[in-house]
């Protein structure tokens, strides 16, 4: 099951960090639950169930929808603006 946002999401995007939370590094924190990347610019942000929730600030921003876990062995997507998994 896909959302209408799917369809403008690029072929691919990398990751600019694989360190984690590029927010909470840039912050030089490093307390996070769970690792987001939007699908949009691969931007790398943290979950909500991590303190500061830069995944959802991240598409509060900059309005990209979807994004997924960036957690190995894990495939699913996020679409913000549907509010369900994609």
């Amino acid at each position: 099951m896909t959302c209408p946002h799917v369809a403008d999401l690029p072929a691919s995007v990398s990751p600019d960090t694989i360190e984690g939370c590029a927010d909470c590094l840039a912050a030089g924190e490093h307390n996070w639950a769970h690792l987001r990347m939007c699908l949009s610019c691969g931007h790398v942000a943290c979950c909500d169930s991590s303190p500061r929730r830069h995944a959802t600030a991240h598409f509060h921003g900059s309005g990209h929808p979807v994004m997924r876990s960036f957690e190995p062995g894990e495939e699913w997507r996020w679409c913000f603006e549907d509010g369900r998994v994609v």
